[in-house]
């Protein structure tokens, strides 16, 4: 799955071909990318078709596009709060979205089509092509945000929210991101420490590859209890996480196929710069370079895999009545 680097790459990407622009006409070419659209294609390209974008926004995973109609945009109003829908995208396993112009053939995994008013130097359509067929998207309604902040990082920030996103927590790289709140939540779970990071409701954003690489370079264990992290050890671990996600994110995201693509179909580099997750059986280049020989050890974790260093993340020591 895409994880928030890669996702934020392609809002950004987004926001500055489609910000302000009006959605003149929609194709649906496989109606199965509508899936999560109750009331079908008919009814999601009416919606559609005369809104303007009022912006890009994103919160942990999550992908949306407020949108006005064009006689509220034309009086004055639009990026004002008064946006009541929004177009999300759900990427899933392979799901792309790829600016292109009318003369590029269409994609072989092409799904829905929209068009764009013209804008000079711009392309004019907005593609979304899934492989897979994991990923879609509906139209939602826009909730107010239960702290009043905005909804999520956007370029005019409203304090609205997607209604299918409003239970997830906000991200680390979110201005808007509570400390004390993610603290205190996280001492009360009494579980361990990566399952707590990938808990959407504490902190989202955060999936199994960032978990393994924030963690690394905090030099603490998966299974660290939560409920004995001190503040120090917390703030070390949120700023990790911080860092590899904004260096992945410079980087284009960690792409290990091409499916991962930003808005102009390009992939991104970052799992060449991975210091934990895939590398089982290489050297732990921290210990590396003190002169340590460790070797990166994969271990079976929630159906999934966790790769720590067995010198320098040393597993925690079991506690009366914990284990």
């Amino acid at each position: 799955m895409p994880e928030l680097p890669e996702v934020e790459v392609v809002r950004r990407g987004l926001v500055s071909w489609v910000r302000g622009r009006t959605i003149t006409g929609v194709d649906v070419l496989d109606p199965r990318s509508l899936r999560r659209h109750a009331l079908g294609p008919e009814d999601f390209a009416g919606n559609l078709e005369g809104a303007r974008v009022l912006d890009v926004v994103r919160r942990g995973k999550f992908l949306w596009l407020p949108l006005t109609d064009s006689t509220a945009a034309d009086r004055g109003d639009a990026g004002t709060g008064t946006a009541a829908v929004a177009l999300m995208a759900h990427l899933g396993m392979s799901g792309q979205l790829l600016m292109q112009d009318p003369d590029v053939p269409d994609e072989k995994h092409l799904k829905v089509r929209l068009r764009l008013s013209p804008a000079e130097g711009m392309p004019e359509q907005l593609r979304f092509v899934d492989q897979r067929i994991f990923g879609g998207l509906f139209l939602t309604s826009l909730i107010p945000t239960d702290d009043g902040g905005p909804g999520g990082l956007a370029e005019t920030p409203l304090p609205l929210i997607a209604e299918e996103a409003s239970h997830i927590a906000r991200d680390p790289l979110d201005p808007y991101f509570s400390f004390d709140t993610f603290y205190g939540r996280l001492r009360a779970r009494r579980t361990g420490l990566k399952r707590a990071l990938l808990d959407q409701g504490l902190v989202s954003g955060i999936g199994n590859i960032y978990a393994d690489e924030a963690l690394w370079l905090a030099k603490l264990h998966y299974a660290r209890p939560t409920d004995t992290l001190r503040r120090a050890d917390a703030e070390r671990v949120l700023d990790a996480a911080r860092e590899v996600m904004t260096d992945a994110l410079a980087a284009g995201g960690t792409s290990f196929d091409s499916l991962y693509v930003n808005v102009n179909g390009a992939s991104g580099y970052f799992s060449r710069s991975l210091n934990s997750y895939g590398r089982e059986g290489q050297e732990c280049r921290r210990c590396a370079a003190a002169g340590i020989v460790s070797l990166i050890k994969r271990e079976q974790f929630m159906n999934r895999s966790s790769y720590t260093c067995p010198v320098c993340q040393p597993r925690p020591r079991p506690s009366r009545g914990r284990w």
